[in-house]
């Protein structure tokens, strides 16, 4: 698998560590988290893997054991690891947190052994898929975008039956070196899919449906996108719930003693996918114990204001006339008609991550440069409250603060972007999508943490720049 790849290559990067001895090899796993470790029978080149262990510097690390020589072949006997054995005469295997994790199978490009590096439990490339063979790939990271990876067997297939005919291919233009190509071509959100002809821009495909069969129809006479169907307000669509306005609100209330009202946007998607529950809960319930309502807030603006609505959807009871509850947790029809049975005041909300007790420091841009000058090692978050996969990173973050408090020189910290200056803050920072997780040292940015997001993740790339730490103070010791 390897051989090709590294049969002719070059100079040993200084990146690489080179390991002939059983304890300097346990010391390597007990001091880096991340290591992909080269045993073959000679002194192969190593270009491919100096180019790698620059791109994951700070995160993962490349070790090197040549079990062709005298003492190599002891630690590839002590470790039961016999390259030789192999066809190519070359094994790579993968340790974490010290202990042996994987070998590794996946192609033996730059590309595809960086991502490994930087998430080894991760999903391989689209690339590294054998279906995708026939889509050609411009420019190919993790792909996160849910819908993007329900539409890529579709994509593939779609090339695979046009292959000869037409080019189908894949970009992932996240990343924002690529901002200027998404104004260019007008890319407002993922997947979007341009078409070219002769190097020229001509439509976007949108709205010709979504299965290979579409797309493959209508390459064969492509047309601008289709015009949408214009959306029926839902106070025109006969439903059951009582839609009010600025004027009729108040007397409605006064009217109906117990009512559960929903303020809602036309362009929300969480108010399009409570719709359709709130609809049905309203035609069980039909007025008892209560009756159901909905404002659309974007037109009757000033009852909007008068209950400070400020997110969609919101739900609040009110009880003869009076507002008496907000409701954030009823978004199904079965909770909503458990609740209005018995309606009881909410649970109270849940703290916000910086008023909880943590190891975290909580930063914002009144005291952000000034902490971090302080610190030798932090790693920032950079996260909204809303923002699902920061609360998912939430408790592994703040357990790997927890493991590192003792330690002075290091921080964890996180600054909530939605506060006040830090909005500018954030941007100043790079940050662009949540979470954003930037690596400083004394103050200056040094480095994009893009590795895992669980507590593994955190503390081994903490663990991996405190061991080169120790590694530096040992050697300034060997000078004395």
């Amino acid at each position: 698998l390897l051989l090709s790849f590294f049969s002719n290559l070059s100079k040993v990067s200084p990146l690489i560590k080179k390991v002939s001895d059983h304890k300097d090899f346990k010391k390597l796993l007990r001091t880096r988290t991340n290591v992909l470790v080269l045993y073959t029978k000679s002194g192969a080149h190593l270009k491919l893997l100096s180019d790698v262990a620059q791109a994951v510097k700070g995160q993962g690390t490349i070790a090197w054991v040549n079990c062709g020589d005298s003492e190599g072949r002891k630690l590839c006997k002590k470790v039961k690891v016999d390259p030789i054995s192999k066809t190519n005469g070359d094994e790579v295997l993968h340790y974490k947190d010290g202990t042996f994790h994987t070998e590794y199978n996946r192609p033996a490009t730059f590309k595809s052994m960086v991502a490994f590096l930087k998430d080894p439990a991760g999903a391989p490339l689209w690339e590294e898929n054998p279906e995708a063979k026939d889509v050609l790939h411009i420019e190919s990271e993790k792909v996160r975008c849910g819908v993007c990876k329900r539409m890529q067997p579709i994509f593939q297939q779609a090339a695979t039956e046009t292959k000869g005919k037409y080019v189908l291919a894949g970009m992932n233009v996240h990343p924002a070196e690529f901002d200027g190509l998404k104004q260019e071509f007008s890319i407002k959100g993922y997947p979007t899919f341009c078409y070219f002809e002769k190097g020229k821009f001509l439509h976007h495909y949108e709205n010709y449906g979504v299965t290979s069969k579409d797309i493959t129809d209508w390459l064969k006479n492509p047309q601008p996108p289709q015009p949408k169907t214009p959306e029926v307000p839902w106070s025109e669509s006969g439903s059951v719930v009582f839609h009010l306005t600025d004027e009729s609100f108040d007397t409605f209330l006064e009217e109906h003693p117990s009512a559960l009202v929903m303020f809602y946007a036309p362009w929300c998607g969480h108010c399009k996918k409570m719709k359709p529950e709130y609809d049905e809960a309203a035609e069980i319930l039909n007025k008892d114990p209560g009756v159901l309502a909905a404002v659309d807030a974007t037109i009757h603006k000033s009852i909007g204001e008068r209950f400070k609505i400020s997110g969609f959807p919101t739900v609040k009871y009110f009880e003869k006339g009076e507002e008496k509850y907000t409701l954030p947790q009823l978004r199904s029809k079965d909770k909503i008609i458990e609740w209005l049975q018995n309606p009881q005041a909410p649970p109270p909300p849940e703290k916000s991550w910086d008023e909880m007790p943590s190891s975290v420091s909580h930063l914002g841009a009144e005291d952000f440069r000034e902490f971090l000058k302080k610190k030798k090692h932090a790693l920032v978050m950079f996260y909204a409250p809303w923002c699902p996969h920061c609360k998912n990173a939430v408790p592994h973050f703040t357990t790997a603060a927890e493991l590192f408090k003792e330690d002075r020189k290091i921080a964890y910290a996180a600054v909530d972007c939605t506060k006040g200056q830090n909005h500018e803050l954030c941007k100043q920072e790079g940050v662009e999508g949540y979470p954003t997780f930037n690596y400083y040292n004394y103050g200056k940015f040094s480095e994009k943490y893009n590795g895992e997001r669980g507590e593994a993740g955190f503390t081994g790339f903490m663990r991996n720049l405190r061991g080169r730490d120790q590694e530096k103070v040992g050697k300034r010791k060997e000078e004395l």
